[in-house]
Order: C-alpha cells, then structure tokens, then sequence
C-alpha cells in the first residue's frame, strides 16, 4: 500500500527546539553525532540501496534539517496547540534523507529530502513518501508512547514507522505491494531500528498473529470503510487513524478511533485528506452493517 498525499495547510515558520524525549533516547541507533556521509552510505550499501554523494551535497542536507524541524514545530503547534516533545524527538532521531528512493528505478533521491515546500515523493510502483508535515500530524495524533505496540498498514518508504519505533516498544508494518515490501524490508536494520517488523501482506486482515492486539493501528491509504479485523485488533482504550473515502477523489476524511476500555468503539472526523487507495481485499468486500 503506498503512503498518502496529505492536504493540511502549511504556514510559516517559529523558531525553537525540541528536547529529546528521555524515552528516545536509549533507542539504539545512530547519534546525532554519528551520523554522517560515511555513516549514510554504509547504511544505504546495507540495505542493498547503494548511492554516492560530495561532502557538499550530504552537508547541503543536513542544513535544511533544522530548518524542517522548525517548521514540524510551528505547525503542529498551529494545528494542535503544541509539539508533543516525542514527536520531535523521533523526527530529530530518524535521517529522512535515507527514505527518499525510487524503488521501481533503483535510484537513491537523498537531495530531495527536508525541501522548503513539503510534498510526497515518489517510491515507485504506485506509492508515495508522504509529506513530512502530514507525517508529523498523524504521528501526533495516535499520541504513541513508551511501552506500546504500533500497526501501520501500507509501509511505503518506511519512514512512518521508523518514527514510531523510536517512541513504541514495537512497531509492526505491512505492505500490500511486494517487491516495495521486500526491498524496504531491508532498511530497518542497517539504522539499529530492531523494534521495526515488517512483511509482505493485505492490511485489510491486519496481523492477527500478534499477541494482545495493538494500542495503535495508523492506515496511511484511503479506505473506503474502516476493516472490521483491525478494530477486533485494537486494543481497549487503543487508538486508530485511518483516512475514509473514495479513491482518487476529494473529499476523504481523516478519522480517528478509539476504543474504550469496554470494548466500544468511538469515531470522530478529524481533517480533510487526500491519500492513494487502499487495495486488496477491502475492493471485493462490503461495509459491514450497523
């Protein structure tokens, strides 16, 4: 499944910095001090992705990252009334540059990452990394924490997930278009992210084989109903966002679950999006009734 095309407004930038979130911070995985171009390249040679950049190119990234981040701040502080501190941290944490690639041309895109105007990316065989801005909303929204255990159903780049592993205690993907899924099956271990688990499959059905469920479930495509499996794989008081409508048309909706510690499920309609279809099953299958 591909990652979406996020539509919330985006507006000018604040200055400021996140703390680190002490929950982060044992993660392991690159330092902030580690990582550089010999760290990047390494990592990209690992995960069977190999690129070669100048100093000046990797450097030229790394300057617009704070720049980005600033405007992740200003605009989750606009949208929601503050930055959760986690989820700058996770934003800090995480290279975006190293999840800009064109899958279905096997090219490495890093000079695309942290741009002045967020936009989705393209991956290759139909799929998007979705705009940093959207990204940092969602992530936000499902509010992760420490000890939880996270489902995101359509992998994409890999990026979201990545994000929630550096909060969670473990952070389950799936993606429905196998040679993306197999190919960014690959990149989680070169970065140290071992919480990250990932597979080929139809996220309609979710992933039952997982113990307890999932305290939060995040659909990055558009559905056209919410699958009866993933809220039977919620966990009470477990949350899920998950865009709703038709594919390729206006007026999809972002809608956020919950289910409390009964049992009962709760809907709210966040924001307007607009994401990529959700494909598999959910095709060939009807709403269930009320």
């Amino acid at each position: 499944m591909a990652n979406s095309i996020n539509q919330l407004t985006r507006r000018g930038l604040i200055s400021g910095a996140a703390c680190l979130a002490p929950a982060l911070l044992s993660r392991p995985s690159f330092a902030a001090s580690a990582w550089n171009k010999a760290a990047f390249e390494k990592a990209m040679q690992e995960s069977g992705r190999p690129v070669s950049l100048s100093d000046a190119q990797f450097d030229a990234i790394q300057r617009r990252k704070p720049i980005a981040m600033r405007r992740i701040e200003s605009y989750l502080k606009e949208r929601l009334g503050s930055a959760d501190p986690a989820v700058m941290a996770a934003f800090e944490a995480v290279p975006r540059e190293y999840y800009h690639y064109l899958y279905s041309d096997r090219r490495a895109t890093p000079g695309d990452a942290y741009e002045d105007n967020p936009k989705p990316w393209a991956l290759g065989y139909g799929s998007a990394l979705s705009d940093y801005l959207g990204q940092a909303y969602m992530t936000q929204i499902c509010k992760p924490a420490p000890g939880e255990v996270t489902l995101e159903i359509g992998t994409g780049s890999g990026f979201q997930s990545s994000l929630l592993s550096r909060i969670v205690k473990d952070s389950y993907s799936i993606e429905i278009i196998e040679p993306l899924g197999k190919a960014v099956g690959k990149i989680f271990a070169p970065l140290g992210y071992t919480n990250v688990h990932s597979r080929v499959g139809d996220g309609y059905f979710g992933w039952p084989e997982i113990q307890g469920g999932f305290d939060i479930i995040i659909v990055t495509c558009a559905a056209t109903f919410a699958p009866p499996e993933l809220f039977k794989q919620l966990k009470p008081n477990g949350r899920m966002i998950i865009p709703i409508g038709q594919p390729f048309k206006r007026g999809q909706v972002l809608y956020v679950y919950t289910k409390d510690a009964e049992g009962k499920i709760h809907s709210k309609r966040d924001v307007g999006v607009f994401f990529i279809p959700m494909t598999g099953a959910i095709q060939k299958s009807q709403p269930p009734r009320e």
